[in-house]
């Protein structure tokens, strides 16, 4: 009878290892709100993904604390497939070397799927910065060491931790002016209150294009599509300079093998598709689709590199 038995129950397992994925609708928390380049990389994502797995994937906007409250939600949900994550600097490098004490661990409690693309910052100044290169920008900044204001959305941003960088890198030193949003900051910036500031190429593309900014170098070691004839600041003196957000997909530490490869093709058939990839370059994203083993090493580099850009500046969230 003990042998019937165990029978059975082998029988029952293979049976639901051999059940189909997936069977119902799978959710991607995004945890940022609505609208924003978080929100728009990830729902030209589950447009496609949807009828390639052939089930709805549900974008869950779950803003709060720079991406820690949408993880910490992740991290912590089943490891069945049923729960992708969109992560980012903010939430799996920033966040981890700026709280001792996070609800969830960024490469412990987390499966990478894919990096799906980066985004460049671009570094602008108002006009009436007497710089048009950065050599000039950086020149300008050592003969007038702590006069130069810089803005960003505020402590602990990627904004601050570009500025941060070049600080560092271009042995020069300025004030760190931080704004609660990226739209006072840019309205001081605009007006001459702060000379300049390191933000998304989407966001400042507009005001570059009025002349109402000046554009110095991007923060990628490649030019951005959206500002071909501005030099990235690897080009502009500072070759190991390299900065600026990212979007990669992962799911729940645990999740198996078979559908992290399942998942993980099917994003790269949806990163392939004409209208994904002109939907993220409208947001100034470098689209990259790298393996799963590619995305862990990736966040592993950033942990780091972020971890010394935070102790060097010594940055702290008040």
């Amino acid at each position: 009878m003990r042998r019937v038995v165990t029978a059975v129950l082998l029988c029952l397992a293979g049976l639901a290892q051999a059940q189909p994925y997936p069977v119902k609708p799978i959710h991607f928390i995004v945890p940022f709100p609505p609208g924003g380049g978080n929100d728009t990389v990830a729902r030209a994502i589950a447009q496609q993904l949807g009828p390639d797995l052939g089930q709805p994937v549900v974008i869950d906007n779950r803003p709060g604390a720079g991406g820690s409250v949408g993880a910490e939600l992740a991290a912590k949900s089943p490891p069945d497939g049923y729960t992708l994550f969109l992560a980012g600097v903010g939430s799996h490098a920033v966040n981890p070397n700026l709280h001792a004490r996070l609800a969830y661990d960024p490469v412990r409690d987390f499966t990478p799927i894919t990096l799906v693309a980066t985004a460049p910052s671009v570094l602008v100044v108002n006009p009436a910065v007497p710089a048009r290169t950065v050599a000039e920008f950086t020149a300008y900044a050592r003969a007038n060491p702590g006069k130069l204001n810089y803005a960003s959305n505020g402590n602990g941003s990627a904004a601050q931790l570009a500025a941060a960088m070049y600080e560092s890198m271009a042995n020069v030193r300025m004030v760190h002016v931080p704004y609660k949003g990226i739209a006072p900051a840019l309205t001081d910036l605009l007006s001459g209150e702060v000379q300049l500031m390191f933000g998304t190429v989407v966001a400042l593309v507009p005001h570059i294009q009025a002349g109402k900014l000046r554009a110095l170098a991007v923060t990628s070691r490649k030019r951005s599509a959206l500002l071909p004839e501005v030099p990235s600041l690897a080009e502009s003196g500072l070759p190991d300079y390299e900065a600026g957000s990212w979007y990669g997909v992962m799911a729940p530490a645990g999740t198996p093998r078979e559908i992290v490869e399942r998942l993980h093709g099917a994003i790269a058939r949806a990163l392939k598709q004409p209208d994904v990839a002109q939907r993220l370059a409208a947001e100034g994203a470098i689209v990259i689709g790298s393996t799963p083993a590619e995305f862990g090493a990736h966040i592993k580099a950033e942990l780091a590199r972020v971890g010394n850009v935070v102790r060097g500046a010594g940055i702290r969230i008040e």
